[in-house]
């Protein structure tokens, strides 16, 4: 591992990528914080948080098609795109490992560099999809209450195949692709998916899926893997599908809590610091229905995904969400709020409400359905803070 300590490989790359807490203190991550303007006292007022978008993955599209994108975030005052490089299909990167060959990221970096954005390489963790790993691994996957394998029977939809984490091959196997992408000249990799599959959905979604989840079922509550099963049993002398009611057995549940954390903290944000990259991941609000304790990780940043319709709140719920998220970290780890599309006046008092709740700055979902009109009243937000 070519790095010095931890701790002096993140004072390197807060000191290049970060506002260091000195002189003009940011309250946030930032990156070439522009002055905006001055107040009636002729002090330069500086913007302190940083901003970012998701892009979808999408090759077809034209590089004026992303150039015309990026100018007017730009314009809009945000600071970093997210694009999505891996699905867990298939990479949008060169890649020896996934047989691709379109180069989408290869395309968008110089692009988004000219508009002095920064870029996250935006990947999958968990979710696999590949037919070659289900075809040859069938024992990576997780595996529910039930006995039923999410290779070939997964939740709620599709791409909710996931592999197990208490795996070491799946660990090296996610480590390598971060280490891949973490070659590209990207600022940073941000991590997606790094979960268990929601036990128990946002109530919001319910209908949708048509599932009530007024408590945990088996059929959703993962992993019982015969991986998961020997660990457990060697560390608390009980195999957990003996356990009477698992959903309140504290062990069990910080036993798989404690598989994600590890896999993050030891294996993947290992992996991209070594190429001096910023780690990042998105997140849930809800994190002990999806196994998350994303408090606990040692990340640059956190954007807890605050849809806050899916979880049928109001915009509250936002700024409520970002304190508790902000009180809860264990790390120096600054907190993005992560806000859906909505109508721009409201998208607007969500972003109100995030900076209210103290976050760092915003993310939205997704930059090609942002507007004009959503950039108008972003940018209203954002020249404040």
């Amino acid at each position: 591992m070519i790095r010095k300590t931890e701790k002096d490989t993140r004072r390197d790359m807060n000191r290049r990528t970060f506002l260091r807490e000195a002189g003009m203190t940011a309250a946030g991550l930032a990156c070439c914080s522009p002055v905006l303007g001055k107040p009636s006292g002729g002090v330069p007022q500086v913007r302190k948080s940083k901003n970012w978008a998701w892009i979808g993955s999408d090759a077809e599209a034209s590089d004026d098609y992303w150039k015309a994108r990026f100018e007017k975030l730009k314009e809009a005052r945000f600071d970093a795109v997210l694009p999505e490089v891996y699905n867990g299909r298939a990479s949008h990167f060169r890649s020896d490992r996934f047989g691709t060959r379109a180069g989408w990221l290869e395309r968008l970096i110089p692009i988004a560099r000219s508009f002095g954005l920064e870029i996250h390489a935006w990947m999958w963790t968990v979710p696999c999809l590949l037919e070659d790993v289900l075809r040859k691994h069938p024992d990576w996957y997780m595996v529910n209450r039930l006995g039923e394998s999410s290779a070939d029977q997964p939740a709620y939809v599709d791409y909710y195949r996931f592999l197990c984490p208490s795996r070491e091959e799946v660990r090296e196997f996610i480590r390598e692709t971060v280490r891949e992408i973490s070659r590209f000249d990207v600022d940073g990799v941000h991590l997606d998916y790094v979960r268990y599959p929601d036990v128990i959905l946002a109530k919001g979604l319910w209908p949708k899926y048509n599932v009530i989840q007024d408590r945990e079922y088996p059929r959703f509550d993962y992993c019982y893997c015969g991986t998961c099963r020997t660990k457990f049993r060697e560390q608390h002398g009980i195999d957990p599908m003996d356990i009477e009611e698992p959903s309140v057995n504290r062990e069990w549940l910080q036993f798989r809590y404690d598989q994600v954390t590890g896999l993050v903290n030891n294996w993947l944000i290992p992996a991209g610091r070594q190429h001096g990259k910023i780690m990042s991941a998105a997140v849930f609000p809800n994190w002990r229905h999806v196994r998350q304790e994303w408090r606990a990780w040692n990340l640059d940043a956190v954007l807890p995904m605050l849809y806050n319709r899916y979880y049928l709140e109001g915009a509250a719920w936002i700024a409520d969400q970002c304190r508790e998220g902000i009180r809860s970290l264990q790390h120096s780890t600054q907190l993005y709020s992560g806000l859906m599309l909505d109508r721009p006046e409201t998208l607007k008092e969500y972003a109100m409400k995030s900076f209210e709740g103290g976050a760092a700055g915003i993310s939205i979902f997704s930059l090609r359905r942002l507007t004009d009109e959503h950039l108008t009243k972003l940018a209203e937000v954002i020249k404040n803070h």
